[in-house]
């Protein structure tokens, strides 16, 4: 809130008022934050590559752009522990997020189509398998470093962390021949 007052040159008073209630501004902060990350990924002209590399490509700018924004995560994890208090109320977020379903959905069609991808996969579950190894390596990195990995400098983990989602999601939805 003091950052907020302070970028806009006004008080914190003032910025309540603008938006209605603290929690309003709550709910514009997840919308801002949301929106962010998928422009990111609709900027990433995924339409025009192959399937296999339009997904690797999705699963590494995913990733990177969770490591990159931990305030994103901070966000989500907040909310979280909200329960979706204030997710819930934000028909903009539910609108902004179809797009990731969107662009996902549509590089595994394209690759069901040429015969690459099984055809017995769910978009969320896809979605669900990204988001989860992308959020786990920001939300543990500390502490599953400490315990599992306490040599590996922060470099190394990103990069092992970054190859398991590109390794797990391409496994995860190619055919097996």
């Amino acid at each position: 809130m003091e950052q907020i007052a302070e970028n806009a040159q006004t008080t914190k008073r003032m910025v309540v008022y603008h938006f209605g209630s603290k929690e309003q501004l709550y709910i514009e902060v997840l919308e801002q934050v949301y929106q962010s990350i998928r422009q990111h990924e609709t900027g990433l002209n995924l339409t025009v590559m192959d399937p296999e590399t339009a997904m690797t490509k999705l699963v590494e700018a995913s990733f990177d752009y969770h490591v990159s924004h931990p305030d994103f995560m901070r966000l989500v994890c907040s909310e979280n522990l909200l329960r979706g208090r204030y997710i819930s109320q934000s028909v903009r977020i539910k609108a902004l997020n179809r797009s990731a379903l969107d662009l996902l959905d549509d590089i595994l069609t394209r690759g069901q189509q040429q015969g690459l991808f099984i055809n017995e996969v769910e978009t969320i579950d896809v979605h669900r398998l990204i988001s989860s190894i992308c959020v786990h390596h920001v939300s543990n990195r500390y502490t599953f470093n400490a315990l599992f990995s306490p040599d590996n400098s922060e470099e190394e983990s990103i990069h092992r962390n970054r190859q398991l989602a590109v390794t797990a999601t391409l496994r995860y939805i190619r055919k097996h021949n």
